[in-house]
């Protein structure tokens, strides 16, 4: 028996409309799951609970902390968003998507570089932290760019070990964007207070005392990093 031909195409318009239906419904699942994880990801940067288990917490105990054993320390900048537990493992990628609970989470930690000693006894030393939108994690550092944000955000706080058992006033004193290739990233860097004096977009001081870099990731660029300086004051 012979098929006619109207026959056949009204087969094939079937099959092209359901196969238009399919390929709609997956676009419309992949953009509700990017809407989910972009929401996901940022109440989750968004959540201020972590401040609960700073060392100087009213009530806290270290003991009792889920914040894992590799926190190293916490990092304050006054007036800013920057007030989270710094992190250290053995190479920096852990905690590029690793939460200070040790869980998964694209937002990361603010992560000390694995090169530098865990009591900041470095003359020089690099943490890390991704940039994020509303200033959380290191999304704030831009505005150290302009040296009137800097010198009105100058004043932070570095307490070391779960226990915060050393407390140090942090002086922010310099900005600058760089390469990830730049000296700047070398945190065995002999010449780092050189490299601020002639690179730094914004200096308001030749600080005597441990550096500290700051740094994330600039416009989206895979190589452009935003860098501030403090210095530890003794």
């Amino acid at each position: 028996m012979e098929i006619s031909a109207k026959k056949v195409w009204k087969t094939l318009d079937q099959v092209y409309d359901r196969i238009v239906t399919v390929i709609l419904v997956l676009i419309l699942l992949i953009v509700m799951y990017c809407i989910y994880d972009n929401y996901w990801v940022y109440s989750h940067t968004l959540d201020d609970s972590l401040l609960r288990y700073k060392p100087t917490a009213a009530g806290y105990d270290p003991d009792e902390s889920p914040i894992t054993e590799d926190m190293v320390a916490w990092l304050t900048i006054d007036d800013t968003n920057i007030d989270y537990p710094v992190m250290q493992s053995r190479d920096n990628i852990k905690y590029l998507n690793t939460d200070p609970y040790g869980e998964y989470s694209l937002s990361g930690s603010i992560f000390l570089d694995s090169r530098n000693s865990a009591d900041f006894s470095d003359e020089y030393s690099l943490i890390y932290g991704h940039h994020m939108e509303y200033g959380k994690m290191f999304g704030a550092l831009d505005e150290f760019l302009n040296e009137g944000y800097l010198r009105e955000h100058s004043r932070g706080e570095l307490i070391i070990g779960r226990d915060g058992h050393e407390i140090y006033e942090l002086e922010v004193f310099a900005s600058m964007r760089a390469s990830a290739h730049d000296d700047v990233f070398n945190v065995k860097c002999k010449n780092i207070r050189d490299v601020i004096e002639t690179d730094a977009a914004v200096r308001t001081g030749e600080p005597d005392g441990r550096i500290i870099a700051l740094t994330t990731c600039a416009d989206g660029d895979t190589v452009s990093r935003v860098v501030v300086f403090c210095v530890i004051k003794e």
